[in-house]
């Protein structure tokens, strides 16, 4: 009978462990949407350094802007990136202990609790610096003829 109470602590782990595991597929989307607008700064950054050769002086002031401003988003979306990358190792630490605590036989309610607020907050930065970085986007949009 034993072997059934195991059984039964280890299926409990499974389920208490069911909604971190979805909330890293979660994060996981984000930081695929993330590193999408990232790609495409650094490749728009890319296209603007080889105008740099041969440029008027006219044309020279505005792509330096236009790289500093992507210099500051690439930033921006590296924090971000940084902090839900953060956030997704704390759940995984949440889903571990929960899993040795089973095992082991030991209460981790207050580790598990305190990593979870850990990784909320990571979180809630990391879109923060993601929400900036879209204002910096947005705010520097032309649309149309220059």
């Amino acid at each position: 009978m034993p072997e059934m109470s195991d059984v039964s602590a280890v299926a409990h782990v499974i389920q208490l462990a069911v909604a971190p595991v979805f909330l890293l597929s979660g994060i996981g989307a984000m930081l695929a949407v993330m590193t999408n607008r990232l790609g495409r700064v650094i490749d728009r950054a890319r296209l603007l350094e080889a105008r740099l050769t041969g440029a008027s002086p006219e044309l020279l002031k505005a792509v330096h802007a236009d790289l500093a401003m992507l210099s500051r988003r690439a930033k921006l979306i590296g924090r971000a990136i940084t902090l839900c990358t953060i956030t997704a190792l704390l759940v995984c630490t949440v889903i571990a202990i929960l899993f040795s605590s089973a095992f082991l036989h030991f209460d981790a309610s207050i580790p598990v609790a305190l990593l979870f607020i850990a990784a909320m907050l990571a979180f809630f930065l990391g879109l923060l610096w993601f929400l900036r970085e879209i204002f910096v986007a947005t705010g520097s949009l032309r649309i149309g003829p220059q």
